[in-house]
């Protein structure tokens, strides 16, 4: 089935291992990845013919290559091959993926799909996660490969990275989360594959601080400090020499935890106060030691703006602070006399007397700056330069999926010869003979190095070049890049001797819920980025999205469930939701609330604790509904799997999206016309209206049922259907 491609022993290597057990992959960028998972659907397909192979990436760019790289070199159909992304509608992705072999999918959209049951993964004999490292915590990657593992008679399951982090703890993490079986990885020092890497030559380019610079500096500095001080004061910090980002993250989250448990002490509240505003410093000072005045000055005036209109003390009591109002004049001196940080004309002085041919990408961490890059460098003569970055983000201006793939073709085509890029382009992207890679600043993480490092070097010798800004943090995340890729390796080659993931046998509810009990709930659409769909799925649980009127679950003719977080019981008995969403539930026999979290519900917001006591006292006594409280999703889904199976078998009720418990003449009127296809309580009132009588409305014809606003051709056609066809 491959075309125009040999090779090379250690893909054939690795390809046997594959071929035999979930594996693993861990190769140097630029060593054909993606021509290894090519030649495993081959074998895939000869041994299951009818199966269907599927391959999975983080971005559209990213698709598209594998589709351009299959289309190149595996003897298919191109009819045969589909590409899925969150903009090919659910329906259509459903349709391609009946007629399809070969899929490239993102993520996100193949998880909704496969919890409204479009797609079936038991057809599939190979699916592949490139870049692997993602697989983590909640990303997609994690459900996919669960549900893949446990439905696919024929699974197989490939990772893919160059780079699967410097942590122990995170790479088993990665192993267990896509059921690895063994490692295949190879550094740039092993035999089988050095002689296809690519010498790549990496220099540290140094600049110094100006003194104006090191003024703003020392005042960020003293606010910070400041700050500190009074957390170290109440108690909560015993030095501030060393206090990380992370280790400042990490109290602020554990004080949270503290209110979460009831204790409101002034101390604590005033500790995660100034946290907060030495964390907003920090990043106000790694831009002024990093990127310059201008991204500097926009941050500073983004947080005096924020001061006028949010209740948060962080906020209002910084933009009071002394130390912080003469760095943002100092800063605003420098911008007046157009200073500009040392590495911006330390660039343009490497790009001077380049060849227009010369084909460099920059990398910067953020849009503002990479904008003001590109604009500058596009002064020179000889510079061609084009942004690229993600899509759009809040008030950010950005680049849509279509406008990614034209500037990456139009750089590989050689239209212009400089691009300036963010973290986007980092991942994977197949851009041949890409001359330099230029860091604008040193990154901590060993990942991000090594994938930024990766764009050059692919098919001849490359250039590195990284800019660093003396006795910075520059400085700091340099080394600490370095030594967590000496960490990674050092762990790789471990793996490598001896691989071993444990088998780790967890309690679960598969004893009591069996896949012949067909329980069926019938889950709200707005929850289906929940962790609470994803673990009944797990459960063997048949869910059905639909716009559901009345709660979030239906777990029977009798049951509805209105679902909470703490935060949302909270925030809905503020703005009258919770109200109305219980006089709602009253319409079924068994109505629910569900509470889920372990904080304190008291401490949410600034709201009199016996607001919310009384909230809960009428929903219980005035309206007779029981309030349930979990510790979290994974508790919730199972309780809402127990009450279905309670239901649904042992006392035999029908899941249903309509109540059975209509209580007037109106009522039941309405009801029987909302059960029409795609009608629903809101549009059974005007139809009842217009036409006074079920009778009338059931004899309607189509013209005139689409003289009713909201009921299109489709939907008048569908009721029609319904009514008029035989019943079999």
């Amino acid at each position: 089935m491959i075309k125009e491609f040999t090779p090379r022993l250690y893909q054939e290597t690795i390809l046997d291992t594959a071929a035999k057990r979930n594996t693993l992959v861990v190769l140097p960028t630029g060593l054909g990845k993606t021509n290894i998972f090519m030649m495993l659907a081959a074998n895939r397909l000869k041994s299951y013919p009818d199966s269907k192979i599927l391959l999975l990436g983080p971005t559209r760019p990213l698709i598209d290559q594998y589709y351009e790289t299959f289309k190149k070199h595996f003897e298919i159909d191109e009819s045969e091959m589909s590409i899925f992304t969150g903009f090919v509608k659910p329906e259509k992705r459903a349709e391609l993926w009946k007629r399809s072999r070969i899929i490239f999918s993102t993520p996100q959209g193949l998880e909704n799909d496969i919890i409204s049951e479009r797609i079936k993964l038991e057809d599939v004999s190979l699916i592949g996660f490139d870049e692997a490292h993602r697989a983590v915590g909640d990303y997609a990657y994690v459900f996919l490969a669960k549900q893949f593992n446990k439905k696919s008679k024929l699974g197989r399951i490939i990772g893919m990275t160059a780079s699967p982090g410097s942590d122990l703890e995170k790479i088993n993490e990665v192993c267990k989360n896509l059921f690895i079986e063994a490692i295949e990885a190879r550094t740039d020092s092993d035999p089988d594959v050095k002689e296809y890497i690519q010498e790549i030559n990496i220099e540290w380019v140094k600049v110094n601080l100006p003194e104006e610079f090191k003024s703003i500096k020392i005042l960020l500095e003293n606010c910070i400090r400041e700050k500190l001080n009074n957390v170290k004061k109440y108690g909560y910090l015993s030095s501030i020499i060393g206090t990380s980002k992370k280790d400042l993250i990490s109290l602020q989250a554990g004080l949270h935890g503290k209110i979460a448990k009831g204790e409101k002490d002034f101390e604590i509240l005033k500790s995660i106060s100034n946290i907060a505003e030495a964390l907003k410093v920090q990043h106000a000072l790694e831009l002024l030691e990093s990127q310059g005045i201008d991204p500097l000055i926009r941050y500073l005036e983004d947080i005096q703006k924020q001061s006028e209109t949010t209740k948060v003390k962080a906020v209002k009591n910084l933009v009071r602070d002394l130390n912080f109002r003469s760095a943002y004049i100092k800063a605003k001196k420098l911008e007046e006399d157009d200073i500009e940080h040392p590495k911006l004309n330390k660039l343009k002085e490497m790009l001077s007397d380049i060849d227009e041919k010369t084909k460099i990408i920059i990398f910067n961490q953020y849009r503002d700056s990479a904008s003001k890059i590109a604009s500058e460098i596009n002064k020179l003569n000889n510079v061609s330069a084009k942004i690229f970055f993600g899509q759009a983000k809040k008030k950010d201006t950005g680049l849509s999926q279509k406008e990614q793939k034209k500037v990456l073709d139009e750089f590989r085509s050689g239209k212009f010869n400089i691009l300036v890029a963010t973290s986007v382009a980092e991942e994977g992207l197949d851009i041949p003979k890409v001359d330099e890679v230029i860091f604008y600043e040193p990154i901590p993480s060993a990942i991000r190095h090594i994938q930024r490092r990766g764009r050059t070097g692919r098919l001849e010798k490359g250039k590195v070049k990284i800019l660093v800004t003396q006795e910075t943090r520059d400085v700091g995340y340099r080394w600490s890049a370095h030594h967590k890729e000496k960490r990674m390796y050092r762990i790789l080659e471990k793996l490598k001797e001896k691989f071993d993931v444990p088998e780790k046998k967890e309690l679960d509810l598969k004893s009591f819920i069996n896949d012949e009990d067909n329980i069926k709930i019938y889950a709200d659409y707005r929850e289906k980025g929940s962790g609470v769909i994803k673990e009944l799925i797990d459960l063997g649980i048949k869910i059905n999205l639909e716009k559901i009127e009345i709660g979030d679950y239906i777990l029977s003719s009798d049951v509805a469930v209105e679902y909470k977080t703490m935060k949302d019981f909270v925030d809905s008995l503020i703005d009258g939701r919770l109200l109305s969403q219980v006089r709602e539930l009253k319409k079924y026999d068994k109505p629910l609330v569900i509470v889920e979290g372990d904080e304190d519900i008291y401490s949410q917001r600034k709201v009199h604790p016996n607001a919310i006591r009384g909230m809960i006292s009428s929903i219980i006594l005035d309206f007779g509904i029981p309030v349930l409280y979990t510790k979290n999703f994974k508790d919730t889904a199972a309780l809402l799997a127990v009450i279905a199976k309670r239901e649904q078998i042992k006392n035999i009720k029908e899941v249903s999206l309509h109540t059975q418990k209509p209580m007037t003449l109106k009522e039941h009127q309405e009801y029987i016309v909302s059960s029409l296809p795609g009608i629903g309580p809101n549009l059974a009132k005007p139809l009842l209206k217009k036409f006074r009588t079920v009778k009338r409305v059931i004899n309607a014809s189509e013209d005139k049922l689409k003289k009713i606003g909201l009921i299109g051709e489709k939907k008048a056609k569908r009721i029609k259907e319904v009514l008029e066809n035989n019943y079999e």
